[in-house]
């Protein structure tokens, strides 16, 4: 049952990684505030998703929005390859986010996949990932050093969502080593920088399925894409109000 509060409740997933934080050096669930910061600005009310373990049809039984966020590499044995030596696994976050995903794709629930999220969208759907770009591109553009942002240029496919929401072009900040390789049979690709990487996914139809490998959450004077998650979000909770 989505949530009754006035304003749409948007799930943000959480990395659990060791911090130092005042007089504290432990284990926590974290997460960059820019991501709650872009949901308020469209409109939301975020609501952290830490993994404990379990329980993630239930949590989003509580929302009406999910964002997967971005964050280390999907498990490259979920599409049946060795890991590079490049990359960097958190199989717990892995667990986790499949549950959610599964469940909000099957209840409705409106979802957008911010970088690592497009790819657990990738994957889950049956799709495979290039592991380290620089040796199919030639190139570190995507993410120039560590911590730092690149600058892109993507063409967004005309009639996709993707472009109903941005235009046929937009400027980004992105920071993967990875993209998409091959996509399952319920995905298409609707975005790509000026080198042929996959930029935006998306699963057509009527509800919101929205994969982007970008970070819009580093934007604030374009929330764009988080208006457009909220404003389905609406529309689901208000969907689901009517049906019960």
């Amino acid at each position: 049952m989505p949530s009754s509060a006035s304003k749409p409740v948007i799930g943000l997933t959480t990395y659990r990684e060791r911090a130092r934080f005042g007089v504290w050096d432990t284990e926590a669930d974290v997460l960059h505030r820019d991501y709650a910061n872009a949901v308020v600005a469209a409109g939301g009310l975020p609501v952290l998703l830490p993994d404990v373990g379990g329980g993630a049809r239930d949590m989003v039984g509580l929302i009406d929005g999910l964002v997967l966020t971005g964050g280390a590499d999907v498990d490259p044995a979920r599409y049946g390859e060795p890991a590079h030596p490049a990359t960097v696994c958190r199989p717990h976050r892995d667990v986790f986010e499949f549950a959610l995903l599964y469940a909000a794709l099957s209840g409705g629930v409106p979802v957008l996949g911010v970088c690592r999220g497009m790819q657990v969208l990738t994957v889950a759907l049956g799709g495979t990932l290039v592991q380290h770009l620089p040796e199919a591109t030639g190139t570190a553009d995507h993410q120039p050093a560590a911590a730092t942002f690149g600058r892109s240029a993507v063409r967004l496919a005309e009639g996709s969502r993707a472009a109903d929401i941005l235009g046929g072009h937009t400027k980004v900040h992105c920071y993967h080593h990875q993209a998409v390789a091959t996509l399952g049979p319920e995905l298409r690709a609707v975005g790509w920088a000026d080198d042929g990487t996959v930029e935006a996914v998306e699963r057509p139809g009527d509800e919101f399925v929205l994969g982007v490998q970008w970070h819009p959450e580093q934007q604030a004077d374009d929330v764009r894409l988080f208006t457009a998650l909220v404003a389905a979000a609406r529309r689901y909770r208000e969907e689901s109000a009517c049906s019960t």
